[in-house]
């Protein structure tokens, strides 16, 4: 058997976290022919990932400049990637999520009649401006792509209402994967803002804010509970990774800076946050991928957005929707803070989203496309 050329485009963190052990995992089964493009959406903290990973790329497009827009990176990364496929044209293409890199590459392949696989596809909110721009992201490639790797039965329901049937299979997602990766049991914090964590005795909490829908008056109403929280609980000590957006740092610093068990930190990478999280008591975060990744270290998350395109995790009961509201967000931590019950039903509730092996289940699925395998077993969560 000739090997199926296997190209997979990302360009952001949490795109690079999710890609990387389907990554491995394709070069290391022998079947394929595996090349790894960067857009660099994202620039430092997508190598970063790339490190821990001892993932190097075989083409980085590099487009990451000051205040990008969308038409930029949308434009960046069709040019990019459609001279690309003039020099190495693959056998399918594999693109991620949601983000714009996602989308741009979609079109890209599809101009250039190459078949597109849709990792971690059919998740939906229905609000085609939350999260703005990701929501039309995914269901615009989900139209363009030729295999649909939803991560669970919910997601491949979705894909149905849109009428899309064919070649869709039930992965779990590769997140679960790459914790198998990151975290362990004698890790040692390469940020130093984090490294007095390791004997830490108290409670702690991480918390993650920087979505565009919630810049303004949402993410000062959680950084005002955040601060509520911290001054109600001494034992808790609050760690939060503040995002780079200039917008995200002025609201987090003129309301939590200065509070002595509010820690504000750099952004940190994946194998930071992943064992920060292994180590926490509780999750906050208005992040796709924690909802997922904490559930699997048996951490409640509470959600701050007032929608999710995870409902999984809800029904599971390993997420709670805590929304944008200061007095919600500080009752709902409240409860798991003070009632052992309510917290271990949250911590012990099983993670619909997967079991590690969701890469080697995408790669088996793209041989059964290519007529090469029998068809994977879909994950059931």
């Amino acid at each position: 058997m000739n090997k199926i050329k296997v190209m997979l485009i990302f360009g952001t963190r949490p795109e690079a976290v999710k890609m990387a052990p389907l990554a491995l995992t394709l070069r290391n089964s022998g079947s394929f022919d595996v090349k790894v493009c960067v857009t660099a959406q994202h620039r430092q903290m997508l190598d970063q990932v790339l490190a821990i990973f001892d993932l190097k790329p075989d083409y980085d497009l590099d487009i990451m400049k000051p205040s990008q827009s969308l038409s930029y990176i949308t434009t960046g990364v069709l040019e990019g990637v459609e001279n690309i496929f003039q020099k190495d044209t693959p056998d399918i293409v594999l693109v991620h999520g949601d983000t714009t890199t996602t989308f741009a590459a979609a079109v890209a392949a599809f101009y250039a009649h190459i078949p597109v696989g849709h990792v971690e596809a059919g998740l939906r909110t229905y609000d085609i401006y939350s999260p703005y721009p990701e929501e039309m992201n995914r269901r615009i490639t989900s139209q363009l792509a030729s295999v649909h790797f939803a991560p669970t039965l919910a997601n491949r329901n979705n894909l149905r209402k849109e009428n899309v049937f064919e070649n869709v299979f039930i992965t779990g997602n590769t997140v679960i994967d790459a914790l198998g990766y990151t975290v362990k049991a004698d890790y040692r914090f390469k940020s130093p803002a984090l490294r007095k964590i390791s004997e830490f005795d108290g409670r702690l909490i991480l918390m993650t804010a920087h979505r565009r829908e919630n810049l303004g008056e949402p993410l000062e109403n959680i950084c005002t509970a955040v601060c509520r929280i911290a001054e109600g609980y001494p034992d808790v000590t609050v760690v939060y990774p503040v995002h780079l957006n200039p917008a995200v740092q002025k609201t987090a610093k003129a309301i939590l800076r200065g509070i002595k068990n509010v820690i504000l930190c750099e952004p940190i990478g994946v194998d930071d946050m992943h064992n920060l999280m292994s180590k926490a008591f509780l999750v906050m975060t208005d992040s796709g991928g924690l909802q997922e990744e904490a559930p699997a270290l048996g951490k409640p998350v509470l959600v701050l957005r007032t929608e999710t395109e995870r409902p999984e995790a809800v029904a599971a009961g390993t997420v709670k929707m805590a929304g944008i509201d200061t007095d919600t967000i500080y009752g709902m931590a409240k409860e798991l803070l003070d009632d052992g019950e309510v917290y271990r039903k949250m911590s012990h509730a099983v993670n619909p989203y997967g079991d590690g092996k969701a890469s080697e289940r995408i790669a088996q699925a793209i041989l059964y496309y290519f007529g090469e395998s029998s068809k994977p077993e879909d994950f059931k969560g």
